[in-house]
């Protein structure tokens, strides 16, 4: 199974929309992917919509990501998260690390550095 990361940059803010399921063996591609994104600009708005599933490994690639962000200044927006992408951060205690958004376009102007 693939996922597919598709990026642009706007206004200082980069916007990455995921599609696919977030495994084990998606997850180091996913990660390479975003971390390259960082550099880019001063916000990071991440768009789930696409996602269905994430494990363990998805997770962990999000905390590296948040590491990363911090190091960087970046700041990270998730937006689009499922109800079930959602539950399982929630349970694990990942929604307090990042600014989660319903509405993905406004968020775009809002995400702080």
């Amino acid at each position: 199974m693939t996922v597919n990361v598709t990026a642009h940059t706007s206004g200082g803010v980069t916007t990455a929309r995921i599609e696919g399921e977030i495994t084990s063996t998606t997850a180091s591609g996913v990660q390479e992917r975003l971390l390259s994104l960082l550099g880019g600009a001063g916000r990071l708005l991440i768009d789930f919509s696409g996602v269905s599933y994430i494990s363990s490994a998805g997770l962990r690639m999000l905390l590296i990501l948040y590491r990363r962000a911090e190091q960087a200044g970046t700041g990270i927006a998730l937006g689009g998260l499922s109800n079930e992408v959602q539950f399982v951060m929630s349970a694990t205690g990942f929604l307090g690390f990042f600014e989660i958004t319903d509405d993905l376009e406004s968020e775009t102007g809002r995400v702080r550095p």
